[in-house]
């Protein structure tokens, strides 16, 4: 899938000269916590988000520091932080450093720029022009849409095959320690771990092979200190020796 694919259009956006107040206005109508920020010819020169809202001298979120401090920082600092934190139009307060992507960006690389830049939406472009945008909840609702779709798998057996082909391709699935025991599309786990975290990871496995109808975990750990066995608590260790 492409940006284009998920992307939100028309977009709702809002003029360098608009109101402070417009902006949250807006946002509130729309129920969106961002506008892109447009210029009369149509090319984004920011965004502004709940983010740059937050601190404002009208509620006393201002930020507020010691005389010492303020004195490192400069005044070139603090007018531009009063500056956004008492601006009544939106180019004052906006952010004007934006990540954006073309129409054919993968979703991947959408999602590696949110974790980069720490934000919550992207502008999708084309021809130095906005065409869209792409939010956390957009990416959400494309994974929501991707319902997983169950193959038929002819039999337990073919489910047991693809199961066993998929843990041995995962490089943290312990080799030769597992046994896969598939009746009726319900998978059995047997066997011992290395590490308590991979009994979730072989639940999530299983669980995502299709066919599959049910997980039955019969693992143990023991715990390399003490000694300890741990089970999944489904039987009775006894049972699980048998």
């Amino acid at each position: 899938m492409k940006a284009r694919d998920i992307m939100t259009w028309p977009v709702v956006s809002i003029e360098p000269d608009a109101s402070v107040q417009e902006a949250i206005v807006r946002m509130l109508k729309h129920r969106i916590s961002a506008l892109p920020v447009v210029d009369a010819s149509g090319v984004l020169v920011g965004i502004v988000s709940e983010g740059d809202l937050l601190r404002r001298g009208e509620i006393g979120t201002q930020r507020r520091r010691p005389h010492w401090l303020e004195f490192l920082l400069g005044p070139g600092r603090l007018a531009r932080e009063y500056a956004h934190t008492h601006g009544r139009k939106v180019k004052e307060v906006m952010s004007m450093d934006v990540e954006a992507v073309g129409e054919n960006a993968s979703l991947d690389d959408i999602v590696t720029l949110m974790e980069q830049h720490h934000i919550k939406r992207v502008p999708v472009m084309r021809d130095g022009r906005m065409v869209g945008i792409v939010s956390r909840a957009n990416l959400m609702q494309a994974l929501a849409s991707l319902v997983p779709v169950a193959e038929g798998l002819a039999s337990d057996a073919a489910i047991r095959e693809k199961l066993m082909e998929e843990m041995d391709g995962q490089p943290w699935a312990p080799k030769g320690l597992i046994n896969v025991i598939v009746k009726d599309g319900v998978v059995s786990l047997w066997g011992s771990i290395t590490d308590e975290r991979e009994r979730e990871a072989l639940h999530v496995l299983a669980e995502n092979t299709p066919g599959v109808k049910g997980v039955h975990d019969h693992l143990v750990w023991v715990e390399p200190t003490s000694g300890y066995v741990i089970s999944s608590g489904e039987e009775p260790l006894e049972a699980k020796a048998s």
